[in-house]
């Protein structure tokens, strides 16, 4: 099946994904989102530790942090929409709802599409973070790590989405508002 801009014929609402107005899925995604925060956070403390971290060096951590985190949630967002673009979408919107940062389309997108779009941004910028962890200065280490985590717990929608998505049959078309996703099947 080929993602869409007109839900073909046939085909009925079998799926709706709301993690702003669900209740039990928003905790469940932010249950996800702590545990794998407090999860990356302990092993980093365990495998890294602190020692020779001065109080100059978490100004700068603070700083980075602070200037990345924004950084990347704007790329993390943008990452969605280019792989909607790349599938077939003309213009996707973005905005930010008070809980979640958002990109959204008027489109119906094949399963495996989706779940392309939906990981993108974890996968690619998670490889883009682990490579900067890896050959930067060790100063650098704890900013990019923050970003990191923030990488994979921030993705604990995109994560529950795919999971919900890969047990529903294939022939389904998913249509994502930023908000909340409409899962249609024949």
């Amino acid at each position: 099946m080929k993602s869409v801009k007109v839900l073909p014929e046939g085909y009925s609402e079998s799926i709706s994904i709301d993690l702003q107005k669900n209740k039990k899925q928003l905790i469940t995604v932010n249950a996800i989102c702590v545990l794998i925060t407090v999860a990356m956070l302990v092993a980093a403390v365990i495998l890294r530790g602190f020692s020779g971290i001065t109080p100059d060096d978490l100004a700068f951590a603070a700083i980075i942090t602070a200037v990345g985190c924004f950084v990347y949630l704007i790329l993390h967002e943008l990452t969605h929409g280019l792989f909607m673009i790349i599938f077939g979408c003309r213009w996707p919107h973005y905005g930010f709802s008070g809980l979640y940062a958002f990109a959204g389309a008027d489109f119906y997108f094949s399963k495996w599409h989706y779940v392309i779009i939906a990981l993108a941004p974890v996968v690619l910028l998670g490889g883009v973070l682990a490579v900067l962890n890896v050959v930067l200065p060790p100063l650098w280490f704890y900013p990019v790590y923050f970003i990191q985590v923030m990488n994979v717990s921030g993705a604990a929608g995109d994560l529950y989405v795919t999971a919900r998505l890969l047990k529903a049959p294939r022939d389904i078309l998913v249509y994502d508002t930023g908000t909340a996703m409409r899962v249609y099947s024949k």
